[in-house]
């Protein structure tokens, strides 16, 4: 007669929920137009010059995609050259963004964060994932704690065997 116990899952069995934020990545693909290109230059932007070039420019290239707009020298590019190549993409892009890469994710969490139903977290106990294959911005993980503490149980940091707890909500 053998006296072992069955193997259990304690992590399964814990109740445990785990938010796991690479899964808020957009899922489109980035397009950079970066307007550097388009100056006298790489420093003066010449008003004829650039409403004919972004006319001229072919913009169904980035249809399905998140078009981000930016300026990657120190030129000083007047707010009408952002609001004119937004005129031109608006209607074939996904999303038009001012910004790089990494300001984008920025917004990008933010906005998907703050209209979370969170519901189903109140009175729960919360692992935020920490590891990814993708750069997620610290601000994401600042931006759903904020979210959650309120209603959370508890919120941990990491992966399920090995959380570092970073709220508990006090005994009443």
């Amino acid at each position: 007669m053998s006296t072992e116990k069955p193997l259990v899952n304690r992590i399964a069995a814990s109740g445990l929920i785990t938010l796991k934020l690479e899964e808020f990545f957009p899922n489109e693909p980035i397009a950079i137009l970066d307007l550097k290109d388009y100056l006298f230059k790489g420093l003066i932007l010449k008003e004829k010059d650039f409403r004919e070039s972004m006319k001229m420019h072919d913009w169904q290239q980035y249809d399905g995609a998140i078009l981000l707009v930016h300026c990657s020298t120190d030129a000083i590019i007047p707010m009408w050259a952002y609001m004119l190549a937004v005129s031109y993409a608006a209607p074939i892009a996904t999303d038009v963004f001012q910004g790089t890469t990494a300001d984008y994710h920025r917004v990008h969490f933010s906005r998907v964060i703050n209209e979370m139903d969170i519901s189903a977290y109140t009175d729960q106990r919360i692992i935020i994932k920490g590891c990814s294959d993708r750069p997620l911005p610290s601000s994401a993980y600042l931006d759903l704690t904020k979210r959650l503490r309120p209603i959370a149980k508890s919120i941990m940091y990491g992966e399920p065997c090995s959380t570092v707890p970073i709220y508990k909500r006090p005994r009443k």
